[in-house]
């Protein structure tokens, strides 16, 4: 009974094609934003995402039961040392050392020319604040079968208790509104 009981279990497992990936040489992040100066950018390539997705037998994703991805807060880095310090204290950074997401929901499609449109609902937390959002990417399979996935996703930093830092004594002030740029390769582990 347990062989049975186990046997079934593994070609259940074969038949749904889930394959756990991982990303490799880090999540690429880069926050754009504006002030009353010049707009500006912060970048990190130290973030890590996981994600369980389920291929079918010609290698393609056909859908998406977990994806999480978590940034250092302190790996984003900008052309200016002052920038960042009033971004960390902005951020809290020595209380929540990082960004994060985390998909309840995701839906993979095909988009044309060997592309997929995966579309996640899930929490995004920054500051210790969470909130629901809805983030969409475009992937592609590469020759390898890793997976790339880019998209964008434009939030106030004041949803998140995060008040726009200021420099030189109030007189540069970043706007509310930033795009989250992100950018991933996962590789099947």
């Amino acid at each position: 009974m347990v062989s049975a009981l186990s046997g079934f279990l593994l070609l259940s497992a074969a038949v749904t094609g889930q394959t756990k990936y991982q990303s490799t040489g880090g999540v690429k992040l880069v926050i754009e934003g504006t002030s009353n100066v010049h707009d500006w950018d912060m970048k990190s390539e130290k973030g890590t995402c996981t994600a369980i997705f389920e291929i079918n037998n010609a290698g393609a994703p056909t859908g998406l039961s977990t994806l999480s991805f978590t940034v250092p807060a302190e790996s984003l880095k900008s052309e200016h040392k002052g920038m960042d310090k009033n971004t960390y204290k902005a951020l809290g950074t020595d209380k929540y050392a990082s960004i994060s997401f985390t998909a309840g929901t995701a839906a993979i499609k095909p988009a044309g020319d060997g592309n997929y449109l995966l579309t996640a609902k899930g929490k995004l937390t920054i500051s210790g604040v969470t909130k629901d959002v809805l983030l969409t990417a475009t992937g592609v399979v590469n020759p390898d079968k890793s997976i790339t996935y880019s998209g964008a996703y434009q939030l106030k930093m004041t949803d998140y208790n995060v008040a726009p830092p200021k420099a030189v004594f109030g007189t540069i002030k970043t706007g509310d509104k930033i795009t989250v740029k992100f950018n991933l390769v996962l590789k099947s582990i």
